[in-house]
């Protein structure tokens, strides 16, 4: 059976599951962000939050966007407990 072709631009399965990840990632950053009192702090971090995503959109490796996945989420956490510390 001949696989079928895709239109340009079209992601594939894997790459469409990593983009709903990145999404979900940045989602529940930007929800966490929202928590924190002092408005400076929390427009420095979005803007953090925002270059980081920017810089790092035309990522196509696998391997990097997994990478680049598991070190957002570990900063989350960290963001998370420094949050639950200042309350």
């Amino acid at each position: 059976m001949a696989a079928a072709r895709l239109p340009p631009g079209v992601l594939n399965l894997r790459q469409f599951v990593h983009r709903q990840k990145v999404l979900s990632l940045y989602r529940k950053i930007l929800k966490v962000i929202h928590q924190i009192p002092n408005e400076g702090d929390k427009q420095y971090l979005k803007n953090w939050a925002r270059h980081e995503f920017k810089q790092n959109k035309n990522a196509t490796d696998e391997d990097a966007v997994r990478m680049m996945l598991t070190h957002g989420n570990l900063q989350l956490k960290e963001l998370e407990k420094m949050l639950q510390l200042a309350k």
